[in-house]
């Protein structure tokens, strides 16, 4: 399935179906290796509507993307990091909802020149309940959000606990206005 259209989702004339529910699609959030990420609408509020796609990734390796975000959503939880609710999953239609956690990207911090020193306690208590699990989270900034002073990891991306992939050795990078940051955002805007 592609992605929405860019122009319809600004007109806010998108309705999907998941699991038998309708959401009205109100702005794109994000795109990342796995699916673009909606601001939905339905009767109990706001939601991200997250649609998988199969674009190719050239350094990340995908299997079955829906297994895969069930799969995760479960391990995350278990390790007790601080995520937003899995609402459902329609494996057909390759959409899966979560709770909306509103707020700004530690990304969207670094970005307009801001400190990410007051979240770095609570990324690495993240990080330390990751490794104790066997897992690593994807530390890139865009993937928490900042809600009530408390970092979620919005993401539901975990994979098998490496030194090389955790926060001290590869996330910090990202979290202040280092040349790898600075790199990437010269890339990508």
């Amino acid at each position: 399935m592609s992605p929405l259209d860019a122009a319809e989702v600004r007109n806010q004339k998108i309705i999907r179906t998941a699991a038998e529910k309708e959401y009205h699609i109100i702005r794109l959030l994000g795109h990342g290796k796995g699916g673009y990420s909606y601001l939905g609408e339905a009767d109990a509020g706001q939601v991200v509507i997250k649609q998988i796609h199969h674009e190719p990734c050239d350094y990340y390796a995908f299997g079955n993307k829906i297994e895969a975000e069930k799969r995760d959503y479960e391990r995350l939880r278990k390790a007790g990091i601080r995520i937003p609710a899995l609402i459902s999953i329609d494996e057909e239609a390759e959409i899966v909802v979560k709770e909306y956690i509103p707020g700004d990207t530690v990304f969207d911090l670094v970005r307009d020149g801001r400190s990410s020193d007051p979240y770095l306690n609570q990324v690495r208590e993240m990080a330390a309940l990751a490794k104790a699990a066997g897992l690593n989270i994807d530390y890139f900034p865009t993937n928490f959000v900042i809600c009530d002073g408390l970092i979620w990891y919005v993401d539901y991306e975990c994979n098998e606990y490496m030194e090389e992939w955790n926060f001290e050795n590869w996330g910090i990078r990202y979290w202040s206005r280092t040349p790898e940051f600075l790199d990437y955002l010269a890339k990508n805007g």
